[in-house]
């Protein structure tokens, strides 16, 4: 198995057992940490093979604000490249997945609410590159400060 090297912020159903397992062959070990200057929401999913694995039709979504009051509590997953080739497969088009810095000064990945996504997001479906070994997930202006100049995080 390649190295865990991406860390991937997690506010949502990828925190959940069963859908690490299907997403990723298993279940990483996290680490608690806080997403500043975002809100979380509530966003519904059509996609029948995500709600048959999460176990649910509505699913957590972030936004960004801005405002350091606002911050959203998660777990930081240390995955392969391919592991986030899955991540990118599971979330549905409502979802794209941004760079953006945490509460502990570290950089990661964040699936972001594709309407108010930050310039340079990466849509779901649509990576530069496929990373080798990804699997296929069942059915399915100016740039803000907290994004990484190539838009991807910087590392940790």
């Amino acid at each position: 198995m390649a190295a865990a090297t991406e860390a991937l912020f997690s506010y949502g159903t990828l925190q959940l057992a069963p859908v690490q397992r299907a997403t990723f062959g298993r279940t990483p070990q996290g680490q608690s940490d806080q997403l500043p200057g975002f809100r979380l929401g509530a966003r519904r999913i059509d996609d029948p093979g995500v709600v048959a694995v999460s176990g649910q039709a509505e699913h957590p979504i972030v936004h960004g604000t801005g405002d350091p009051a606002d911050s959203v509590p998660g777990t930081v997953l240390m995955l392969t490249p391919a592991e986030v080739g899955n991540a990118d497969t599971y979330e549905v088009s409502a979802y794209q997945r941004a760079a953006a810095p945490l509460a502990s000064g570290r950089r990661i990945w964040v699936y972001v609410d594709a309407r108010r996504a930050p310039p340079g997001a990466r849509r779901r479906g649509r990576p530069p590159a496929k990373p080798r070994g990804a699997r296929r997930f069942p059915p399915s202006g100016p740039r803000p400060p907290w994004l990484a100049p190539s838009g991807v995080p910087a590392s940790a």
